[in-house]
Formats: C-alpha cells, structure tokens, sequence
C-alpha cells in the first residue's frame, strides 16, 4: 500500500481546522511547559539567598554573581537558554530588562543592581516593591567596569507596575 502523508492525513481527518487546531495545541504545550521549566528556581542546598538565572556566554554575569558571593551572600547561579522566560514568569517590565534575572527572597532584582542595595532589599524587605532593576548595562555597574564609568539609576516596580527612582550609583573602573 503506497500512501504519502497528504492521504493519510486526510484519512485521518488532520485537514484544515483540526490540523491547525493539533498544531496550535502542541505549540502551546511545548511552550507552557518550557515556562514551567525556566520558572522552577533551581536551589541547591534549599539555603541560597539569591539564586541568577543567566545565558552560558554572559561574563558580566558571572561578574557579577562573584560579587554577591565576595559580600558573603550565598549564590545559585542557574544557566538557560533565554532569560526572557523568567523575566516574564517574574513580572519584570520590559523597558528594564538587563542579561540576567536574579530572585533574591520574595523580590526579583534585574541586571548589575549594586550588592549593597541587594543586601538592603533582603535587610528591609519593603512591602510596596516587586523587584529592583537596573536597566541595560550601564558602564562601570557591577560586573561591568571600564576605564570611563558613568552614572547610572536603579529603580523599583510595586505591586501595579509602577516603576520609581530608588537608588543612584557612580560606575567604577577598571583596577
């Protein structure tokens, strides 16, 4: 019996909506599933304060994990394939999106936030904040110091989405 994929298909009643409706289906199982995945925080010893969701490639990353563990912090770092899953999973806005996610207690902190502001997070554990961010990569931010640093904000995002001013820090350069 020579049958191609075409007639059996058809047999089978794949055409059309039902084929399209199977797709969309399995399209939206593989991808809820793959969120499902990124958002388990991955804790090792179930004692780490923060635990950093990066790519494989991202120095700064790396840089910047160190430093919270030079400051005595315990660090999980969890590597995956894109970071945008567990941006969205945590509520990160868009327009702060940095390299990594990092979730440190009840907060999620975005991008090259200073340790001492992490430490202050976890310290004061404010009721109206969501997470902190520092926004791209701004030059001289931990993990990222060059020979001309500059200024640069960090913000916080509450419960409605509101984004607001919580801290400033001067860059540092290169030793």
């Amino acid at each position: 019996m020579n049958m191609n994929i075409n007639n059996l298909m058809v047999r089978s009643g794949l055409t059309g909506r039902n084929l399209k409706l199977l797709i969309a289906t399995g399209l939206l199982a593989a991808f809820t599933s793959g969120l499902a995945w990124a958002a388990q925080p991955v804790d090792t010893d179930g004692q780490a304060d923060v635990t950093v969701y990066k790519s494989e490639f991202c120095g700064c990353c790396t840089k910047w994990a160190e430093q919270l563990e030079q400051s005595g912090l315990d660090v999980d770092v969890v590597v995956v394939k894109d970071t945008r899953l567990i941006k969205t999973q945590l509520g990160v806005p868009r327009e702060l999106a940095s390299c990594h996610t990092a979730v440190v207690g009840k907060y999620w902190v975005e991008g090259h936030v200073p340790v001492d502001l992490v430490t202050r997070l976890l310290q004061e554990q404010p009721k109206n904040i969501k997470g902190i961010a520092v926004a791209g990569m701004p030059p001289g931010s931990p993990g990222m110091e060059v020979p001309n640093p500059s200024a640069y904000k960090v913000l916080s995002v509450d419960d409605s989405g509101n984004v607001a001013w919580y801290a400033t820090r001067m860059g540092k350069s290169t030793p």
